[in-house]
């Protein structure tokens, strides 16, 4: 009889947790059983397994074999378990040392033939070993500069079974991560605001909510510019830290979408289809996964044409916005997901699109167009612009300022917002909860008057109070004052009153 036990990390969410790979070999007949709720995935490994070993030059045992994937009350997702379930093997078999292992961690996907694949999650599951105190991580070649961000880890890249092994045993050196794989992946190019014609007007309220990382609705007739506008919020936006970087990347590894090997730089920018499902939107599933609020974690979440989306998908989002998180129950099983993002929604202003000019729509078409906008969520936006036709003199003379000037104000004002905030790990005044409002706002006594008097006339909700005066920090950071005067709360409300009142028709 020989036990081994080898170090491995089951994706969970979108971070990791600790699996021991438990592989006993005894006489008796030949039988090779998983146990350890594990999925078809895993349990299909054991012909995966058998022929990587053989095809390596290894000798598969002729016995009794039994692997425990522990935790047992954890579930086992994914080709991940492959190389684990291999290593143990031959560590039990005689094959390779016990010793060898110490401190090292395995994951990956092996072939038929022993060459080990890409798996999900790389980034997370170098975190976990990390956080465990192990010193290596074993792991496919074309995901070892991923892993690699995490410091203070070894990670030994191997392309093939036989060389992972040549690699432990000390025989051979890990190969250096390609060139190729070192650039994050951003495959479009970077757009601009001076792509904008005829509405320079509109660029100061942009300006302001990508200061203060503050929600927007653009709405206005059709082929006007909100979509053009809403896609170049990101241009404007500051780069991402590197503490929020490790993030969107972590998050694109485990969904399968960061195929480069290096760290992504560029701050997410999602535009689902309105026919998205509230667990497409939010996350869910039978296996709890990401949605798209996670995926635009740190970016832009783009709903365009907001009427069109179904009712249950939009009231998912009200408290992921809330909170920063949305919270997935799936039987006994509890998975939260980050989502700290912009919300920015466009739509036109009725369901014929003209609008005032020449709308051709009867009320009962207008009642059942506001009907499909949630109330609440809008109640939840800070910045409504409306995005009116440009004449033609605008279009022909007007162009937009270059991001990189507007950009320059909003991480001036964003490091302001951090100088206060940081003690409490958030990054803008959009994250400020009711009581950091009270603390932080430095609103004067003339400008406190004015909201209370705004409030009561166009009957604001609470939270649009506050919201109102988040945005009027915001527009006093932009300008540089350390107070929050009245002609600061009046630009607020202005921005706020038409959301308001689409929210009470809705």
């Amino acid at each position: 009889m020989a036990i081994a036990r080898i170090t491995t990390f089951a994706v969970d969410g979108v971070s990791s947790r600790r699996v021991w790979v438990e592989a006993d070999i005894r006489s008796g007949l030949p039988a090779f059983t998983v146990v350890g709720l594990a999925d078809k995935a895993v349990r299909e490994a054991r012909e995966r397994v058998r022929a990587a070993l053989v095809n390596s030059g290894f000798e598969f045992p002729q016995k009794r074999i039994t692997v425990n994937l522990a935790p047992a009350d954890l579930r086992k997702i994914g080709p991940g378990f492959d190389l684990p379930l291999a290593m143990a093997l031959l560590v039990a078999g005689g094959e390779l040392a016990a010793e060898a292992m110490e401190g090292c961690a395995v994951v990956g996907e092996l072939s038929l033939t022993g060459e080990l694949r890409a798996v999900r999650g790389a980034l997370a599951i170098a975190e976990g070993a990390h956080r465990h105190g192990l010193a290596r991580l074993l792991m496919p070649h074309s995901r070892a500069r991923e892993a690699g961000l995490v410091p203070e880890l070894a990670v030994l890249g191997a392309r093939t079974l036989e060389q992972a092994v040549a690699i432990v045993r000390g025989e051979e050196e890990p190969p250096a991560p390609a060139d190729e794989d070192a650039h994050a992946e951003d495959p479009d190019p970077p757009l601009d605001l001076t792509d904008v014609r005829g509405h320079n007007a509109l660029i100061p309220a942009l300006e302001i909510a990508a200061a203060g990382g503050h929600n927007v609705y653009l709405h206005g007739p059709p082929g006007t510019g909100k979509t053009m506008l809403a896609r170049r919020l990101p241009s404007i936006m500051p780069p991402l830290s590197p503490a929020e970087a490790i993030e969107v990347t972590r998050i694109r590894s485990v969904v399968g979408l960061h195929h480069g090997g290096g760290l992504v730089t560029v701050r997410p920018f999602r535009a689902p289809h309105h026919t998205v499902s509230a667990s497409g939107l939010v996350g869910g599933g039978s296996q709890p996964t990401p949605g798209e609020a996670t995926l635009a974690h740190h970016g832009v979440l783009f709903l365009d044409e907001l009427s069109e989306f179904v009712r249950p998908s939009l009231e998912a989002l009200r408290q992921p916005l809330e909170d920063g998180h949305v919270t997935i129950v799936r039987g006994q099983r509890v998975t939260a997901f980050p989502t700290r993002f912009m919300l920015v929604a466009a739509s036109n202003p009725c369901p014929c699109g003209m609008g005032d000019e020449a709308c051709r729509c009867t009320a009962a078409d207008l009642a059942r167009h506001h009907r499909r906008l949630s109330g609440p969520l809008l109640d939840r936006i800070d910045v409504l612009i409306a995005v009116g036709r440009p004449a033609a003199e605008a279009l022909r003379r007007e162009q937009a300022p270059a991001s990189s000037a507007v950009r320059e104000r909003v991480v001036a004002a964003r490091e302001r917002q951090a100088d206060r905030l940081a003690v409490h790990g958030l990054a803008c005044n959009a994250q400020m909860s009711a009581r950091l409002l009270r603390e932080h706002a430095a609103a004067t006594p003339s400008a406190l008057r004015l909201l209370y008097e705004l409030h009561d006339r166009h009957r604001l909700s609470a939270r649009g109070h506050g919201r109102v005066l988040r945005v009027a920090r915001t527009i006093a950071d932009l300008e540089g004052s350390h107070g929050v005067g009245p002609e600061h709360v009046t630009l607020a409300t202005g921005l706020r009153l038409e959301s308001a009142a689409l929210a009470a028709a809705a």
